[in-house]
């Protein structure tokens, strides 16, 4: 086991939520090996062809993340856990805050806007000639 891979009771807690294995026609690889694949890639930032070789095939790892991600498997999981750790009282929700320092507004985007944004009348479709005649458009040459 690798620095920051799953720790046995973090995948303990974690097993119970993930899908079955093999669905989709055949064994899929070791959940717990494609995880701490996917939880190192995301916390070093490397691109998914340098993923070293003892989490298998990049191509698994990058493909259950991508399927998983679609489907919704990660939320659900994250739910389900959180909801877990909450019924046996782990989770202080009292802590849970945002600091307005880590969210920021873009300086053109935060200024309030001046008119309201023209909506168009039931059965109208938006004005598109702008997009199309001269201006970079889809339909320019």
């Amino acid at each position: 086991m690798g620095r920051g891979d799953l720790t046995n009771a973090e995948w303990a807690r974690l097993k119970p939520h993930l899908p079955a294995s093999g669905r989709r026609g055949g064994r899929w690889n070791d959940h717990r090996k494609v995880i701490n694949g996917i939880l190192f890639r995301v916390r070093t930032g490397i691109p998914w062809r340098d993923l070293p070789e003892r989490f298998g095939s990049r191509k698994t790892v990058y493909e259950r993340h991508r399927r998983w991600s679609a489907d919704g498997t990660w939320d659900w999981i994250l739910r389900a856990v959180q909801a877990e750790a909450d019924l046996a009282g782990r989770i202080d929700w009292s802590m849970v805050s945002v600091d307005s320092t880590s969210c920021r507004a873009h300086q053109h985007a935060a200024g309030a806007r001046k008119k309201k944004p023209r909506v168009p009348k039931k059965g109208q479709r938006p004005d598109t000639t702008a997009l199309t005649k001269g201006s970079g458009g889809p339909g320019a040459a």
